[in-house]
């Protein structure tokens, strides 16, 4: 296999891209000078090197002077700590703090839960959501499931509502969804910044 072939295939592993726009971007990059191509790969090698995970919500953040292992946003005193909004992945928590519409805190799940899927908790953060949930169980209030109005969208609501339902009940933790003010089939990473503010306030 050619390395245009080789690319296209590993691009097409991207989310939403699909056997033309891979190839696309194969002969894209056939057009870029070398400064672009050595560029690219440098950034590309050292990204895992300068960017680390939250240990409180999972999102990727870069590294800051202090090598905390804590994200800006987790340690921010003025963050309301009774509200844990769950989100699927990183873009999504993007997309909600551009819309300044939400002060609390977040977890990422790092993906879906297919419908149909035999071990849904192997999808997704399980065991290090309870664990937060449990840990932080004298401060968390409400639980907003922040997920895209999908068929995997909504089938990973319903695991995680079921999933979390001993602690909600145990701790009187109100479990919220987003409203909708989100058009059946909308992927939340694409929703402008009024979306999103009226789906938080009409969540119920």
């Amino acid at each position: 296999m050619d390395s245009i072939k080789q690319l296209t295939e590993l691009f097409r592993e991207f989310p939403g891209i699909g056997p033309r726009q891979a190839k696309r971007f194969a002969y894209f990059l056939l057009t870029r000078q070398n400064g672009y191509l050595n560029n690219l790969s440098d950034l590309i090698r050292e990204l895992k090197k300068d960017i680390r995970v939250c240990a409180s919500c999972y999102r990727f953040f870069p590294l800051n002077a202090h090598a905390s292992t804590i994200c800006t946003i987790c340690q921010d005193d003025h963050r309301d700590k009774s509200q844990l909004m769950i989100l699927s992945k990183d873009v999504d928590f993007e997309t909600v703090e551009k819309s300044h519409s939400y002060t609390g805190l977040y977890f990422i799940l790092g993906g879906t839960v297919p419908i149909l899927e035999k071990e849904p908790e192997r999808r997704i953060r399980a065991k290090e959501l309870q664990s937060i949930v449990e840990k932080r169980s004298g401060e968390i209030k409400e639980i907003i499931l922040a997920m895209s109005l999908n068929p995997e969208g909504e089938n990973t609501e319903e695991y995680v509502t079921t999933l979390l339902k001993p602690l909600t009940e145990k701790y009187n933790v109100k479990v919220s969804l987003l409203g909708r003010g989100l058009s059946t089939g909308t992927e939340l990473e694409y929703s402008d910044t009024e979306t999103i503010k009226n789906a938080l306030r009409n969540r119920g």
